[in-house]
């Protein structure tokens, strides 16, 4: 389930799982490497579930290479959620952190890469992001101790880009950071409309990492139609700002049915079987983003709330293995009332547009609170059929309460500066449409 998604990322262990209630239970990468009947194990106090790290350090490095993933380790910088060391006795925390580095990237000949290498993987590791810590920002000494850090990350390996904690989105940083890290937990109509959250960040300084995102709280459920709605249009929203937001993951990712801690939760699991949340399903609309051109577009509406209720974006992908490149125009329409949607394109022609590779995916249901289970899986999934009369100009219809993709298949054209124009999005029932 996570392989089709096609991540371009796989942040572990953790989030609060690496901090611990307490230092003495926060995760040791060296307690997770090895031989496994030898690793301790440790107690997660903040989830209050042992685990016997037989998904550890090394584990996280080779699932991320098996799904084509760039590693983002997450490593405790210090600091639980009770306790934090201080900057003057640090020291051998970092060193921790670095023979840990030495461990996924080291040679053969060095002291940890001989360990992975003995464990079967003599090849270094691609780790290239390390975030310090996990919403730490402002509990004590978290800045001094980032710096330390910091300092003898890029001394040693300065390639690697260095997360932050804090968050850079509505002022510059006070520290020197690659990337910061945002995390975002509300209800459906705030995260809906936190589409616009970067529009007015800056565009120079450290990259957003949008590591933790989810609807909770009543609107969610144990996984709703309406969480994934409004978070599929905040994803919309850090498309549209890829300038500055690089990176995004839901959180968390897994939860063990028998052992619920968190609501929602991407994929549901028992001893023998699975299911994807609408959260999960979601996700998929979004696969092809990574590396895709945003194409720039306008929008038309009938009336103010008709465009209140939509969140849009379009992007221009590239299918190497067959040649062929893919127009990919995403719409939630969050509101009551379903809406037609016309779509003109400029820079193609009816000729560059391939009918039998076109496709429109539609995900929705018959109430907003719907959520998939064990006994109904696929109650709430995408729904893939064929684009009728695709074409550069063409009319979709949006659903009330759901999010629909429509993929053109394309022949290459020279044109790398396709632009979207909604022309019309009026209520179904509604004719004149009014210009935004």
């Amino acid at each position: 389930m996570i392989s089709d998604l096609k991540p371009g990322f796989l942040r572990f262990p953790g989030g609060c799982y690496v901090e611990g209630a307490r230092l003495v239970n926060a995760f040791r990468w060296r307690d997770s490497v090895g031989p496994y009947e030898n690793r301790p194990g440790h107690y997660g106090d903040v989830w209050y579930y042992w685990s016997d790290d037989g998904f550890g350090y090394f584990e996280g490095l080779q699932l991320a290479e098996d799904l084509g993933a760039a590693p983002i380790w997450v490593f405790n910088n210090g600091i639980s959620h009770e306790q934090s060391v201080s900057t003057d006795v640090i020291g051998p925390w970092v060193q921790d952190v670095l023979e840990g580095i030495e461990f996924a990237r080291g040679p053969v000949s060095s002291k940890y890469g001989a360990m992975r290498a003995s464990m079967g993987h003599p090849d270094p590791f691609p780790l290239h992001h390390v975030a310090i810590g996990n919403e730490d920002c402002y509990k004590p000494y978290y800045k001094e101790n980032y710096m330390e850090f910091y300092k003898a990350i890029k001394l040693l390996y300065p390639d690697i880009q260095v997360i932050s904690n804090c968050d850079g989105s509505g002022a510059a940083l006070d520290h020197p950071a690659d990337l910061y890290d945002y995390h975002i937990y509300t209800n459906a109509n705030n995260l809906f409309s936190m589409r616009h959250q970067f529009d007015k960040t800056s565009r120079s300084g450290p990259k957003a990492f949008v590591s933790e995102y989810a609807v909770t709280g009543s609107d969610s459920g144990k996984g709703s139609l309406l969480a994934s709605l409004a978070e599929g249009a905040f994803l919309i929203g850090l498309e549209l700002n890829s300038d500055v937001v690089h990176m995004a993951s839901y959180a968390p990712l897994f939860v063990n049915d028998n052992d619920r801690r968190w609501n929602p939760d991407a994929i549901v699991f028992n001893s023998w079987q699975q299911y994807g949340t609408p959260s999960y399903w979601v996700q998929q609309f979004f696969k092809k983003s990574n590396g895709a051109y945003l194409i720039s577009s306008t929008m038309e509406a009938d009336s103010a709330s008709a465009l209140a209720n939509l969140a849009t974006s379009a992007v221009r992908t590239y299918n190497a293995s067959t040649g062929m490149e893919y127009m990919i125009v995403k719409a939630v329409n969050f509101g009551s009332s379903a809406l037609n949607l016309s779509i003109a394109v400029s820079g193609i022609s009816a000729n560059n547009v391939v009918a039998a590779d076109s496709h429109i995916t539609v995900m929705t249901s018959g109430a907003v609170m719907d959520e998939n289970s064990f006994t109904n899986p696929k109650k709430v999934v995408p729904q893939v059929s064929q684009a009728e009369n695709a074409a550069p100009n063409m009319q979709i219809l949006l659903p009330a309460h759901s999010i629909t993709a429509l993929e053109l298949g394309l022949l290459p054209t020279k044109s790398s500066t396709a632009t979207l124009e909604v022309t019309q999005v009026t209520s179904k029932d509604s004719k004149a449409p009014f210009l935004v």
